[in-house]
Formats: C-alpha cells, sequence, structure tokens
C-alpha cells in the first residue's frame, strides 16, 4: 500500500464480559498494523469485575479507553465508542471476539481497494465441548444458518452483511451509525442502510474472527429467538431487506404445527410428511458432517439444528407481540 495508513479505532461494548474481555482488548492492541490504533470500550454497567480489567488496561497502555453506556445496548454502546473516537477508520469488536493480528491490516487494505462502505469476514464459530461443538458446526453450515456467507466461506465480494465489520467513519457519519433501538440485529439493519445509501457491503474471507457459541440448548435457543423475534422488527422497517433464507424457519414451525394438528385430528399419515423429512434431513446431516469432519459431536446436528431452526421461527412469527428483550 502506497502512502500512510489512515488512523483505527477498533470499538467494542461490554457488558458483563469479565472472563473474555481481557483477551478481546490485548488482540485489538497486539495488532500487526503500521498506523495508529486506540481501542473504545464502552461499558453497558458491568458488575463482575470488567470495569476493573479495562481500568487496568487503560492505565497500563494509553490507547485504551473506557466511556460509560447508560443505556446498557449493545448498539448504544458501539455509538458511543465511536463518537469518542477520532480516527478516520472504525473497527466493530466484540467483548468476547479475538482479533488475529493481521485483521486490521486486511481489514482497512481491503477497504481501501474496494471503496467499500463496509469490509467484513467470517465468524469462526468455535467449540469445547461436545455439545458446544455440535452447536458451533451448527453455526457454520447451511443446514444451519441458509446461505449466509459470513459464517461459513465463500468468495470475496459484494454481499448483504459481513460479521463484525470495518467502516470509513466518514461512512457512518453519513448513514447515521447503529439503530440505538435494536437489541438485535442492529449489524444487518445498518449494513442495509449503507446498500440504500449507495455503498459497498464487501465480504472478505481472510478476516476470520473466532466466535465462542452458547454452551447449552437453552442459552441457544433464546439466542436465536432474540434473533428471529428482531429480524422481525428489521423487516417490517426495511421489507425489501427480505432474503429467502430468513423466512424458512417460521415456515417450518407453520409447517411442524399444522402437520401436527392434521396428525391429531385425523389420525393419518399424511400429517407426519413435514416432520418426517426434516427428521430425515436432520439425520442425514448429522452423518454427513460426523464423517466429513471426523467429529462425533456432529451426530448432536439432529438435536441442535431444531433448536435454532423452531426457536428463530417462533422468535419471528411472535415478534410484533412480545415486547420484553435482554440488553444485550
Amino acid at each position: 500500500m502506497d502512502g500512510s495508513w489512515p488512523s483505527v479505532a477498533v470499538v467494542i461494548p461490554v457488558l458483563d464480559e469479565a472472563e473474555s474481555v481481557g483477551d478481546a482488548v490485548r488482540s485489538a492492541l497486539d495488532q500487526e498494523y503500521p498506523g495508529s490504533v486506540e481501542v473504545v470500550v464502552a461499558d453497558g454497567g458491568s458488575s463482575d469485575g470488567t470495569v476493573q480489567i479495562l481500568e487496568r488496561l487503560a492505565a497500563a497502555d494509553h490507547r485504551v479507553r473506557v466511556v460509560p453506556n447508560p443505556a446498557g445496548n449493545a448498539p448504544a454502546g458501539l455509538n458511543a465508542a465511536i463518537r469518542a473516537s477520532s480516527s478516520d477508520v472504525i473497527v466493530r469488536c466484540d467483548g468476547h471476539a479475538i482479533l488475529p493480528p493481521s485483521y486490521i491490516s486486511t481489514a482497512v487494505e481491503t477497504l481501501l481497494e474496494t471503496g467499500a462502505g463496509n469490509v467484513g469476514g467470517i465468524q469462526e464459530a468455535t467449540g469445547k465441548g461436545f455439545l458446544q461443538r455440535a452447536i458451533a458446526l451448527a453455526m457454520s453450515i447451511p443446514m444451519g444458518v441458509g446461505d449466509s456467507r459470513f459464517h461459513y466461506g465463500g468468495a470475496p465480494g459484494p454481499t448483504d452483511t459481513v460479521y463484525l465489520g470495518t467502516f470509513p467513519r466518514a461512512v457512518l457519519d453519513k448513514v447515521g451509525m447503529y439503530d440505538e433501538s435494536l437489541i438485535r440485529n442492529q449489524d444487518y439493519e445498518l449494513n442495509w442502510r449503507l446498500q440504500e445509501a449507495g455503498e459497498e457491503v464487501w465480504f472478505e474471507p481472510r478476516l476470520r474472527v473466532r466466535y465462542t457459541p452458547r454452551p447449552d440448548l437453552l442459552a441457544l435457543w433464546r439466542q436465536y429467538y432474540d434473533y428471529g423475534r428482531w429480524k422481525n422488527r428489521v423487516i417490517r422497517r426495511h421489507p425489501a431487506s427480505l432474503r429467502p433464507r430468513q423466512l424458512a424457519p417460521p415456515a417450518l414451525v407453520v409447517g411442524l404445527s399444522v402437520s401436527t394438528l392434521a396428525a391429531l385430528a385425523s389420525r393419518r399419515a399424511l400429517g407426519g410428511i413435514v416432520p418426517g423429512v426434516y427428521a430425515a434431513a436432520l439425520g442425514a446431516t448429522g452423518a454427513f458432517y460426523a464423517a466429513k469432519r471426523g467429529d462425533p459431536a456432529a451426530l448432536l446436528l439432529p438435536l441442535v439444528l431444531p433448536v435454532m431452526h423452531v426457536a428463530w421461527g417462533c422468535g419471528f412469527i411472535v415478534g410484533p407481540w412480545n415486547k420484553r428483550y435482554r440488553r444485550y
């Protein structure tokens, strides 16, 4: 690259991230980037020692700043951190994400080469235990997440959304940053507004960020229920942003419900067609990936995938009527 490198701000919203925030901030500080890097962390009212860890990091390195996030949710924290920064490029990160050393250099190079409004890559889900490995796999295959390239890879190029993101600050100022009314799905909504404003969202598979998925099925259900619920809100606000993959989970929930009612009402085998086909697809998927990956954890996919699909579908269907939400 010719010329000077733009200054970069890594912005991180956190809430009770004591176990991982130190590693996340250090990964941002240890970047192999020739330009200047600042790290701005917005705390949403942590009570688990996160603030004390951040204060120690800030005292040890002047590039780290901690700002309050009174609203307590992720989009408000991102906006607070962006406003407190003074850099030309904004790199979005999470309190449990680990940026590889070449992440910022690759992202900024791609941003400058493509002229895109956002550059992002792959959410590389990795689990530790048997069940968590199955959850990570489910989040990395088309049967689990449809055609979202940021979950499992693909060729570089324009796309509808990416994981995290690297933005020219001027572009964020133009489109209005993150929508603070969206507790979930704020990244997708921002990427949609970028495209409406004539900016490109660019997928770069060299950008891989390790992600630790939920450790159990109840937490996974809650996560995907919230995903579906907030996706409904985004689609009602931006109807043209709807993608076919987003209709699959609610269609599955309706199909399973109708089939079950039909079976109960008529006691005929016809009512079991949809559940039977779905169960066969789940079993085949588990067997295929167990053989392909050589990991017996894949045999749990017939248990994990329905949790993701049904939770997302139920959240999407009841979204307009469910007003309760978690801050993160």
